[in-house]
């Protein structure tokens, strides 16, 4: 691992969960023309690491009635809003604004991870990570990925596990 680290990897050091570090030539995010491409960080981080696309669990800051929330699927998949507006005992959920997004966890988008944030949030991971031994989580920037059990990031993470994910 490079010297650069991040609070979601001081956290798994201070809690002692075992982890790997998987780190990689992450792509340049999307130019001022390309913003409207959504970028594709979990499939590339697959890709890149030689791992398939359900094992890659991508972070996404979403708004629950007003209420910043976390929810970790698999990149393979996509989020369910109306599945996490009913985990986290609201109404409606909406991807957050990116900026409220990067403020929230102190991360890029594209390196935001469940670990570690700036201001404390509830996290709701989709229950296929139990379905692995490991899965990969960023581990807070760009080409940063952290292998864990799934049940080391519920704990860590206190995270509530929940049914927030469909299939592309």
């Amino acid at each position: 691992m490079s010297g650069r680290g991040t609070p979601a990897l001081a956290a798994l050091a201070a809690a002692g969960v075992a982890h790997v570090v998987h780190e990689y030539a992450a792509p340049e995010p999307a130019g001022a023309r390309e913003r409207d491409a959504r970028p594709h960080y979990g499939h590339d981080a697959a890709a890149a690491l030689g791992v398939e696309p359900g094992r890659i669990f991508k972070t996404l800051v979403a708004s629950v009635d007003g209420r910043l929330v976390v929810g970790v699927v698999p990149v393979s998949g996509e989020l369910d809003f109306k599945a996490l507006a009913a985990a986290a005992g609201g109404h409606r959920a909406e991807l957050a604004q990116p900026e409220a997004a990067q403020r929230a966890t102190g991360s890029v988008i594209g390196g935001i991870s469940p670990l570690g944030h700036r201001r404390p949030m509830p996290v709701y991971v989709d229950t296929r990570a139990t379905g692995f031994a490991s899965i990969f989580v960023s581990g807070g920037r760009r080409g940063l990925q952290v292998e864990l059990a799934p049940g080391d990031l519920v704990r860590l993470a206190g995270a509530t596990l929940a049914p927030i994910a469909r299939e592309r």
